[in-house]
């Protein structure tokens, strides 16, 4: 396995060389990794979003049909604007057994680990087929597994489950909550800042939007279901940024709430939703357009993204755990690609190299030691396909 490491890190350095930030193209390391796949067998299709400027890859090792296991990773990573690194974040560097990059461990590193080892399966007979899905846009509301979800679904493709390669120290994960992101935005009436009857001010009604917000959340904490494992146990709601206004004597005329919410069931979600109609439609409208009949109040979704359901039965973790001897799974705070493919109906369970705590972070690294055990997993799963 040393050689597989030395290859898995140099496909590695290759992958964090490619500056896939969710606002750029993607496309240059799809290729790459689609050609990589190709060779080893591998039916492989590009699925591009609506701009052409990225894609999704799906590819294909063994029998179509339905059942078999997805391998699945997204291949964006986040900005390194402003973070202070100690060398290029762009070119891997290792030093003390580990690998500095933007990417290493979210989660670069699992792709490189299971494409390297895509190579034993060129030309095995494998009872079920083995499916690679690298996607885009994850770290801005999971985007390109949305569309993938879709298509797979329209084509009636039926894996059986999916391991999902987010950076948990090779522990297994078998839920997290859900991640809905949104952008409220007030249109109002400028006028003044001495007569404020005259007008209608945007940011006064966006900062009573929040405190709805912040009344809700307060709520939200007392319906914590019993018994649960998340940390903190409810469903939570956060203030990203508030804008709005251009002077200090000027009634603004425009203001926006960028926000989100983390549920930990359905419910929770549905409760937000409605209250907060309710509290537009029925108390700050009317305010507003006694004024100026023209004032309004919109909500952008940016993204909802559904959460992971831990399962009494879950045929991917129980497979893991075999895989890494593992004999227990938790959940975890930070959202994934995982629910998409549960809400399809596949077994899902979330386990790869890395720690959480490095991802986002100037000097993102990965271990070896990391790299190793998930190759390991890799290995006994291909051998256990081709049994």
């Amino acid at each position: 396995m040393t050689d597989r490491l030395a290859d898995t890190l140099s496909l590695l350095e290759r992958l964090i060389a490619y500056p896939t930030v969710s606002a750029d193209s993607n496309l240059d390391l799809i290729d790459d990794l689609a050609e990589r796949l190709e060779k080893c067998g591998a039916r492989a299709e590009l699925l591009h979003d609506d701009s052409g400027r990225k894609a999704t890859l799906f590819a294909t090792i063994g029998p179509d049909g339905p059942g078999g296991i997805v391998l699945s990773g997204h291949t964006d990573v986040v900005p390194v604007t402003d973070q202070d690194w100690s060398s290029d974040p762009f070119t891997m560097r290792q030093d003390d057994g580990r690998a500095y990059g933007r990417g290493a461990c979210d989660m670069k590193g699992f792709i490189a680990a299971a494409v390297e080892l895509a190579s034993d399966l060129r030309g095995r007979d494998l009872r079920r087929p083995v499916h690679f899905a690298f996607t885009y846009d994850e770290e801005v509301g999971c985007l390109g597994a949305q569309s993938l979800v879709r298509e797979l679904r329209a084509r009636d493709i039926r894996p059986a489950m999916a391991i999902i390669g987010e950076p948990t120290d090779m522990k297994v994960i078998e839920g997290h909550k859900g991640c809905c992101e949104y952008t409220t935005r007030f249109t109002g009436l400028e006028g003044h800042g001495s007569m404020p009857d005259h007008g209608v001010n945007a940011a006064e009604y966006a900062v009573r939007y929040v405190g709805e917000l912040l009344a809700l959340r307060d709520d939200l904490i007392h319906r914590a279901p019993p018994h649960s494992r998340f940390d903190p146990p409810w469903s939570t709601i956060n203030i990203g940024a508030i804008n709005g206004g251009i002077a200090h004597n000027v009634i603004p005329g425009k203001a926006e709430v960028e926000w989100e919410m983390r549920p930990v069931q359905q419910s929770d979600a549905d409760l937000v939703q409605s209250r907060l109609t309710e509290h537009v439609e029925r108390v700050l409208l009317p305010a507003m357009r006694a004024v100026c009949p023209q004032a309004d109040i919109r909500t952008e979704t940016i993204a909802e993204v559904c959460g992971l359901e831990p399962m009494s039965e879950n045929a991917a973790r129980d497979l893991v755990f075999g895989l890494i001897g593992a004999n227990s799974a938790d959940v975890v705070p930070f959202g994934t690609e995982a629910g998409l493919f549960q809400q399809m109906g596949l077994s899902v369970v979330v386990c790869g190299p890395g720690s959480i705590r490095q991802a986002h972070k100037p000097d993102e690294f990965v271990t070896l030691d990391q790299l190793r055990s998930c190759l390991g997993m890799i290995d006994r799963l291909f051998q256990s396909l081709a049994a």
